[in-house]
């Protein structure tokens, strides 16, 4: 069996936005901390109401996020056969990030048992977080 050292471990992931990119790095910063970087187009394009992001990242000591405002030609699909898996050292980090990422949620719902090993939460982005400990 591999073991895994969670302290030198980062996630990346990249999440397709529908014209609120800039907007969700942002508020994963707020949450994770890090460097943002933001490319923009540089004139509007029809159906954004403000530049869409052609390519953002945040990158932290603990996750790698990339995005874009840029869909596939079938368009954004909202599902439930994905999340993204996060591995927090304790449950006290747990309660703080489902905290600052549930702050400003209307339909906020976990199960938010210290015992736990897993915990499921959807963000203000319809993203779905595995909150592990």
């Amino acid at each position: 069996m591999i073991e895994c050292n969670h302290d030198k471990f980062r996630s990346a992931v990249f999440i397709t936005f529908s014209g609120n990119c800039k907007k969700a790095l942002s508020f994963y910063q707020s949450c994770f901390g890090g460097l943002l970087q933001i490319e923009t187009f540089e004139k509007k394009l029809s159906g954004y109401i403000e530049m869409p992001v052609v390519s953002g990242s945040l990158v932290s000591d603990r996750i790698i996020i990339h995005g874009s405002d840029l869909v596939h030609n079938e368009g954004r699909k909202l599902g439930n056969y994905i999340s993204i898996f996060f591995y927090c050292k304790n449950t006290n980090e747990r309660k703080e990030l489902i905290k600052k990422m549930g702050s400003d949620k209307r339909s906020f719902s976990v199960n938010n048992d210290d015992d736990q090993k897993l915990i499921e939460l959807t963000d203000d982005f319809d993203v779905r977080w595995i909150l592990s400990v």
